[in-house]
């Protein structure tokens, strides 16, 4: 190949001047007009996006100054991922804690090194002969306060830096067991196993229902499952279907937002549930219009106040103002207070 360019057409303008058809400078893309904007969508990520991703195109598609969401869901996974806009953010740690469901599919005889579909298959076992009662006896193992070992492929930390980052260049991954919390790990229904739903390749599956606390990966319940019938187990698929208070979800795929923004921001700003939504999560304290705004300008109410802990602060008419804490004295302090969004739009 000649390493000289191939000679200009007559009268065509110099090669520096142009650009690829179809391509713009950086300086040429449309900003976004990103604005303030309060509320909480509930969206059904899609499978293989993570969830960063998708957060990320839907604040631009409602145009969203500030926005976060309450819990990862892995790139397989779908299902309910809240996200939390402008001072609904205030909330989103607490929710991140919160009571999970989800639906998974477990394919046995399979080991892979993610723990799930998307990994490299380690090796292949074969899958004993499976009844009700020797699958409910091990289910019951990983029910209850438990002990578990994280995937090595995931977003905890050490020295700064994602686990999964380590476990890509080959390194060798020690992770620690931890206490989680799960308190429900059955079958979706029996016809799951007495089905024996054959993949192609083999390969049984089951269905099954998970409940579980903060911190609990489905990854590695299915794979101690896997350990416990002696034939390994990775997740097919996952699918989280709720989460606290979120418990019967409408939730917004990224392409019926996308046909309601092209209908007006009117349209798309009707899917997003008012802050007081999330609130149901945390006990609740009610306070009147005088006790709200000391409140805001950051004063503690004397009280006496119930329960103690962390509380959800009520002003006059259910407005959410924002989370308090109540101490051992009953008295109300301010810790996360609301300052709603107003109109005006910031370049972004």
């Amino acid at each position: 190949m000649s390493a000289n360019p191939p000679p200009t057409d007559a009268g065509a303008p110099p090669a520096t001047a142009q650009r690829p058809r179809g391509k713009r400078r950086q300086s040429d893309r449309p900003r976004t007009q990103f604005r303030k904007l309060d509320g909480i969508l509930l969206l059904d990520k899609p499978r293989g996006m993570s969830s960063n991703q998708a957060l990320q195109r839907v604040r631009h598609l409602f145009r969203a100054e500030k926005g976060g969401h309450t819990g990862s869901l892995d790139p397989l996974a779908t299902g309910l991922l809240p996200v939390c806009f402008g001072e609904a953010t205030k909330i989103a740690g607490g929710l991140l804690g919160a009571r999970k469901a989800y639906t998974t599919v477990a394919r046995l005889g399979q080991v892979t090194d993610t723990d799930d579909a998307d990994g490299e298959v380690l090796r292949e076992r074969p899958v004993p002969a499976l009844t009700i009662e020797i699958l409910d006896a091990a289910l019951s193992q990983l029910v209850g306060r438990i002990q578990q070992r994280p995937p090595i492929y995931s977003a905890l930390k050490r020295g700064g830096e994602p686990l999964y980052a380590k476990a890509r260049r080959g390194e060798i991954v020690e992770v620690d067991v931890r206490p989680v919390d799960v308190h429900a790990f059955e079958l979706h229904s029996a016809a799951d196993l007495l089905d024996g739903v054959l993949e192609p390749d083999g390969h049984p599956q089951l269905r099954l229902h998970v409940e579980c606390g903060s911190g609990t990966y489905v990854r590695s319940l299915v794979r101690d499952l896997g350990e416990l019938l002696g034939c390994g187990a990775h997740v097919a698929e996952l699918r989280r279907s709720w989460v606290d208070p979120f418990r019967d979800p409408r939730m917004w795929t990224l392409e019926e937002l996308q046909a309601l923004a092209a209908r007006g921001e009117a349209q798309l700003e009707a899917c997003l549930l008012d802050m007081e939504a999330g609130m149901l999560a945390w006990p609740t304290v009610h306070v009147d219009a005088r006790q709200a705004a000391r409140l805001q300008n950051g004063q503690d109410l004397p009280g006496p106040y119930a329960p103690t802990g962390e509380v959800a602060i009520v002003g006059p008419r259910g407005r959410a103002e924002g989370l308090g804490q109540v101490d051992a004295d009953g008295r109300l302090k301010p810790q996360r207070m609301f300052r709603r969004a107003d109109a005006g739009t910031i370049a972004g």
